[in-house]
């Protein structure tokens, strides 16, 4: 009853209808790409990190017979309820977001002045190994690539499940020609994703993106003793 008088009083007044009564029909905020960690740490010396992620997460199941692999097993059968959220669970943003989250300066390792650019459109898949010159339009004397070449969320009928990413660094110097390259899989397992019916999805994904995180530290822990080697 109240509500009635309070909405009948709004109206004959002239004023706005209270904001709780539009609520349910307000458009989801757009999203906007993490700005954190792309600014140097220090004074900007004209190093660039260019970071590009893959175009989505596939999956892949290894069964008993005869070892095959099954691409996209996820998408059918019993885990077909999942068919949604895999779809969706570490597209490229989240990717981005996520290797923006650590201190890409000290693992790779790059100087404190490097300024971080994300790419949002992920880089042809048959690309990667092909084009040998910069990826993106820069002129910078001090320019470094990480592209994520791939990522795999993985079933194994012994090992259980994981998740394995393929990451590539390459380091040029003032010109078109890669001075060092490094590419290799991180891989850590998961317990919680894909979340099963009545389980919590928001922490089965925030594992997932922890996981992902944790693939990369392993990456370049190899990337920085491999680059240093060359």
């Amino acid at each position: 009853m109240k509500l009635k008088i309070l909405l009948a009083t709004t109206l004959a007044l002239g004023m706005a209808t209270p904001a709780l009564v539009h609520a349910q029909d307000a458009p989801a905020p757009a999203y906007a790409p993490s700005t954190k960690g792309l600014q140097p740490t220090a004074a900007a010396d004209g190093c660039e990190l260019h970071v590009w992620p893959a175009e989505r997460m596939n999956s892949v199941t290894t069964g008993w017979l005869g070892g095959g692999l099954i691409e996209g097993a996820l998408n059918s059968g019993k885990d077909a309820n999942n068919k949604t959220l895999m779809a969706s669970a570490l597209d490229s943003p989240t990717q981005l977001d996520a290797l923006q989250e650590l201190d890409l300066r000290t693992l790779l390792p790059l100087t404190p002045g490097t300024t971080i650019i994300r790419h949002e459109a992920p880089l042809e898949r048959k690309t990667m190994n092909k084009i040998k010159t910069r990826r993106a339009e820069s002129t910078s004397k001090c320019y470094s690539e990480l592209i994520v070449a791939d990522v795999f969320y993985q079933k194994a009928a012994i090992y259980g499940r994981s998740l394995r990413t393929l990451f590539m660094v390459r380091q040029f110097g003032n010109d078109q020609t890669i001075d060092k390259e490094y590419k290799a899989w991180g891989g850590n397992g998961l317990k919680l994703f894909p979340p099963k019916e009545g389980e919590d999805a928001i922490a089965a994904l925030d594992e997932l993106v922890s996981v992902y995180k944790a693939n990369f530290e392993e990456f370049a822990r190899n990337a920085r003793l491999r680059l240093a080697a060359k």
